[in-house]
């Protein structure tokens, strides 16, 4: 595979993607960072066919419409490693979200490898090569990039080609080449990588054990974070935690002192960010909070024997199919089934005939 040298030149970009092939599948990854933002910042592309591969620097092009035109380019499909990072980062370039898409760690799950199988563990099971490791918290903002990180940006691309086409081919031979289209036809969902503030509450992990008042609080402050978070591009995290949105959620406090004695709420937050923390528990109450959010075994004998009955069915249907389980359902998905819900991804696709179904049965 000829590799060129690293292109920081819009004249070197043109040349590149004017000589692509027209036929030739895009073998794709990023290298990005955003430990200080909210917002991924897209420092290196590495593009690459079973026969070139490039590396490309958008921090030095001034004009990214040709890489921009190879990538949205419906007629080429892109092979990726745990596409949604890199859609997402690529999504200030291209507008929308790339396709098609053919995701070999997606893959590789509906064939039975675990789901979050990284790309060097794949490429040794399958094309039996390992990859020299080392540069994946690597600073990509930094320029001149070192020989070593060259390097290692041309091995996540390499072998790509040759990995996706292994892989296509046994989800053909198993039958699942069509579970595939539809995962991969889901990516192409813009909500996947958008977090609208008033939902931001589903990404938080124990909102079913609250009380239903100090959900509604949690809903509010998660919002608030959000959006603040998108208007100053910082992370969530350096906004407010997740453990200090719980511990106000409860406390609901009505004084900046009420708030500054939360241990989880630093000083600095509580006097600058105090007033529009205190305004969003308030509002709350003027605005709808959305449906409470209940653990429907908890405490209750009878469900948690019916919840442990559909992980036994799950788990049968998973083995059957040597697949990990939570290809098929996950927890959230189980407890949702017994709390009624009937808009889930578990039952709908291919999902519903292979484990929606007996699921439902299993009720």
């Amino acid at each position: 595979m000829t590799a060129d040298d690293l292109i920081g030149d819009g004249a070197l970009l043109r040349g590149l993607v004017d000589a692509w092939p027209i036929d030739a599948s895009v073998a794709l990854d990023t290298e990005f960072v955003r430990e200080r933002t909210y917002y991924p910042r897209l420092c290196l592309v590495q593009v690459a066919t079973a026969d070139r591969l490039a590396l490309i620097d958008p921090l030095a092009i001034a004009d990214p419409g040709p890489l921009v035109g190879l990538l949205a380019d419906a007629r080429r499909p892109k092979l990726l490693h745990a596409a949604r990072q890199d859609l997402e980062a690529l999504l200030p370039l291209t507008g929308a979200p790339l396709r098609p898409v053919f995701d070999t760690q997606m893959a590789a799950a509906l064939l039975g490898f675990p789901v979050q199988i990284g790309y060097a563990d794949l490429v040794r099971q399958v094309l039996g090569v390992e990859l020299i490791k080392g540069h994946a918290r690597t600073d990509w903002a930094q320029r001149p990039l070192s020989p070593e990180q060259l390097a290692y940006a041309r091995d996540d691309v390499r072998y790509l080609p040759a990995l996706a086409a292994i892989l296509d081919a046994r989800l053909t031979e198993a039958g699942r080449r069509g579970w595939m289209d539809e995962e991969s036809a889901a990516l192409a969902d813009i909500a996947l990588y958008r977090v609208e503030p008033a939902e931001a509450w589903r990404r938080l992990k124990g909102i079913e054990r609250l009380a239903p008042a100090d959900q509604g609080a949690l809903r509010a402050l998660a919002r608030w974070r959000e959006q603040r978070a998108m208007d100053r591009d910082l992370p969530r995290g350096w906004v407010l935690t997740d453990a200090a949105l719980f511990e106000i959620a409860q406390a609901r406090p009505r004084t900046r002192e009420e708030l500054s004695r939360i241990v989880g709420v630093p000083q600095v937050t509580a006097s600058r960010a105090g007033d529009d923390i205190l305004a969003a528990l308030a509002a709350r109450s003027e605005t709808p909070d959305g449906p409470n959010v209940e653990d429907p075994v908890r405490g209750r004998p009878g469900e948690l024997r019916r919840l442990k009955t559909l992980r036994q069915r799950l788990l049968a249907v998973a083995e059957e199919l040597q697949l990990q389980p939570e290809v098929l359902a996950t927890r959230r998905d189980l407890a949702a089934l017994l709390r009624g819900e009937r808009e889930l991804p578990v039952l709908s696709g291919w999902r519903r005939d292979v484990i929606g179904e007996p699921l439902l049965a299993a009720l």
